[in-house]
């Protein structure tokens, strides 16, 4: 597993729990780490006792963790770079929807070696859509999950009111369901393509 992912699961239980949290789990797993370094490769078993454990550490479904970091990525002061990123997929949530398809190539524009569940996006309506995650052998563990707290947050980061549904999945496939309610609900973030300036 790329240490970017297991570094976000790190961040992502620091800065919303606190550091001891974080200790108290990869201290408990007997790992021989206290961090994880981004660029470096862990085996994929690490990345699961890390969840599964933080899981029970913090008595929460593993499916709502899960979630809960797709949210810390697009939201947390943190990982502002993320946002941007996902940001110049288009200037409406719509838009945003449809350049998903692209997001696995665009994150390997910036680290050649990671490797994200391929995206695709199915229309059934105007309004409704299907996101298949194919995660295939390279799953951390339900990564629809993590994309279900993205896009619900980039949704409210464009201003739209959206309906998600995880649909279950097997095989390494999820499928989200993705119900556009209203385009313009309320008053997206601010965003501006020069760095440092987005509200």
């Amino acid at each position: 597993m790329h240490g970017l992912i297991n570094r976000a699961i790190e961040r992502f239980i620091r800065d919303t729990y606190g550091r001891d949290i974080w200790l108290k789990i990869v201290q408990s797993l007997d790992l021989g780490l206290t961090e994880f370094e981004a660029m470096m490769t862990y085996d994929e078993a690490i990345t699961h006792q890390v969840l599964d454990r933080a899981a029970e550490v913090l008595e929460r479904p593993r499916h709502d963790l899960l979630e809960d970091i797709g949210t810390y990525l697009v939201s947390h002061p943190n990982v502002e770079a993320l946002r941007r990123l996902l940001r110049f997929g288009g200037m409406t949530f719509e838009e945003f929807l449809h350049s998903l398809d692209d997001l696995p190539e665009r994150a390997r524009l910036a680290v050649s070696d990671l490797q994200l569940p391929r995206l695709e996006l199915r229309g059934h309506t105007r309004a409704s859509y299907s996101l298949v995650v194919q995660a295939g052998q390279k799953d951390i563990g339900e990564f629809g999950y993590v994309m279900m707290g993205l896009l619900r947050t980039m949704a409210d980061d464009y201003g739209a009111l959206v309906y998600l549904e995880h649909k279950g999945g097997r095989n390494g496939t999820e499928i989200i369901a993705v119900e556009l309610l209203e385009t313009a609900f309320a008053d997206g973030r601010n965003f501006s393509l020069g760095a440092g300036v987005a509200g």
